[in-house]
């Protein structure tokens, strides 16, 4: 039989595991997010001790999650302290844009949420709000003063 027909095993055909990609940019958090980083990494941990036994595909996805989270861990950045003046990490910002009022939490890569109303530092909306003040109008895709903010609050 030709070598071209012939196959060792089914491992060639599956399709090849990944690492998680980790985000661009500086690992800005907040406490909160270093300390679900923290948990996560526990609960990883603890888990991969669990499975001892168990299949090598799942003990192979549980580390390759802890990798990411050990990474995430190694790497944060704790950010300042927000003043509450200024639209920055770690606040809680509200603003009308098309004339709906909406309030969202700036915080960092892995904390973020956006069905809870989180939303990553590096996300388009929290860029365009960073740095800005109450009452100020800001522009949002393309449009002029698409944005108002009308308060700022410091997360705990």
């Amino acid at each position: 039989m030709s070598v071209a027909f012939r196959r060792d095993g089914d491992e060639e055909h599956l399709e090849p595991k990944f690492e998680i990609p980790i985000p661009p940019g500086p690992n800005l958090v907040t406490a909160r997010g270093l300390a679900m980083i923290g948990a996560r990494v526990t609960e990883l941990e603890a888990r991969l001790a669990e499975l001892a036994g168990a299949e090598e595909a799942e003990i192979k996805a549980a580390k390759r999650d802890l990798r990411y989270w050990q990474t995430r861990q190694i790497t944060a950045e704790p950010a300042p302290t927000p003043s509450g003046e200024t639209v920055e990490l770690g606040t809680r910002v509200t603003f009308r844009h098309n004339g709906k009022e909406r309030t969202l939490d700036i915080v960092g890569d892995d904390e973020a949420d956006p069905a809870a109303g989180k939303i990553a530092f590096s996300a388009p909306l929290a860029r365009a709000l960073i740095g800005a003040e109450p009452g100020e109008w800001l522009p949002f895709a393309g449009k002029e003063d698409a944005l108002e903010v009308l308060s700022i609050t410091v997360q705990d």
